[in-house]
């Protein structure tokens, strides 16, 4: 039977941090077989992680999270940096783990890492379920390689994320912590794992067609226009208050989406940067995404409202519960950092619907820059902006 708790601590010394956070998860558990550690990006991270293992030797891995963290008892943030850690307890689960920094190329990563998560499992099965963490950058090329080893195998994650959108994120793998790259764990169990994995973003009539990219993450035209031109009419701005990062704040409300080939998904594609191609005119201008995107697909401007972004995790929730047959044991809520900037204060209302509907139920609830997950019989996916909601039995 699955078991879970969660540690965190605010002192302001790394090392202590990471040992009150262990401390407080393990307390009464025997079998922990992994913990999800999520802390600050001001943190010395490689200290927190000592810290942890003064207390205890099970695998870690985890990220940076943006701005704090959410458990049941609120929404843990310091000055100074936080830590916090899920452990899952269960001696009929067995979990590998493994992890690469960046390279030359990202799937050949992806399929290493696969390789080695197995072998840490000492099995040589697919994984019932599969854990991801990267840096925002190649998730899309890491997944393809790790599925080219275990398969079409469900997923849940998201990427490390700083406070700032400045590349301080980090990444936690077993003793090590790095910026760049990727990690997995590898869940071998029979317990019920399920994810809901949204936007919850609704859709507008502002529908084109990609006719141009660069670099899978750089759009340069939708209808043959310059992409920064076409989304600034959409959202009724000029392109040139778009210009660098004033695009990622004004797009949060209202991002552009593409569906899965079955359209019963869509998947966010957050606009991050506005770029000035140096010409006299806007019509040139690109932008920057989150997320790869292909040519001669349709892209879709999205829209919520401050009020649905924080009402969109408890219904997330809510229907992630309909999902799950057994009794669950643990809830790993993944967050986007953005909406929760575009939240604000008002985060205490989200930490305050999501503690009533969990009903007891260990939780956490760490704020990344990118999530990955599948909804509606997808493909595995990731995306921005979005919530990748997971759910573990207890049997």
């Amino acid at each position: 039977m699955l078991k879970s708790k969660v540690g965190y601590s605010v002192d302001k010394d790394s090392f202590t941090a990471g040992k009150e956070t262990a401390e407080a998860a393990t307390k009464g558990l025997s079998n922990n077989k992994l913990g999800l550690v999520y802390t600050g990006a001001v943190n010395n991270v490689k200290e927190v992680v000592k810290g942890i293992k003064s207390v205890t030797n099970i695998p870690v891995i985890g990220c940076t999270s943006n701005g704090g963290v959410i458990v049941p008892d609120g929404y843990i943030t310091s000055e100074d940096g936080f830590s916090s850690m899920m452990v899952f307890d269960d001696k009929d689960m067995e979990v590998g783990i493994a992890c690469h920094e960046a390279g030359k190329d990202a799937r050949a990563i992806g399929r290493k890492v696969a390789i080695e998560a197995v072998e840490n499992a000492k099995t040589t099965r697919a994984p019932a379920y599969f854990y991801m963490v990267a840096s925002p950058k190649e998730e899309e090329e890491y997944l393809m390689g790790i599925q080219d080893v275990i398969g079409r195998v469900p997923m849940f994650g998201g990427s490390a994320a700083d406070n700032t959108v400045e590349g301080s994120w980090k990444i936690i793998c077993g003793d090590k912590v790095f910026t760049d790259g990727v990690a997995v764990a590898f869940f071998y169990t029979d317990n019920e794992i399920v994810t809901s994995y949204t936007g919850s973003y609704k859709e507008t009539e502002n529908v084109g067609i990609i006719t141009k990219v660069k670099d899978n993450r750089e759009l340069v035209e939708i209808n043959n226009t310059g992409a920064l031109k076409q989304y600034a009419k959409w959202i009724d701005k000029k392109a040139e208050d778009l210009k660098g990062q004033n695009l990622l704040i004004e797009s949060i409300n209202k991002p552009l989406g593409i569906k899965d080939p079955l359209g019963n998904f869509t998947v966010v594609r957050h606009p991050m940067l506005g770029n000035d191609q140096g010409t006299k005119t806007t019509s040139d201008d690109t932008i920057t995404l989150g997320n790869k995107v292909v040519e001669n697909t349709a892209i879709i401007q999205l829209e919520a409202t401050t009020d649905d972004l924080v009402e969109a995790p408890v219904k997330t929730l809510k229907g992630l519960k309909t999902k799950i047959y057994t009794t669950p044991a643990a809830y790993i809520l993944i967050h986007d950092g953005a909406r929760r900037m575009d939240i604000g204060d008002r985060i205490n209302e989200v930490h305050e619907t999501l503690l009533k509907e969990t009903n007891g139920v260990p939780f956490i609830v760490p704020f990344t820059f990118g999530e990955y997950g599948y909804d509606e019989h997808s493909s595995n996916l990731c995306g921005g902006l979005m919530l990748s909601f997971t759910a573990f039995g207890k049997n």
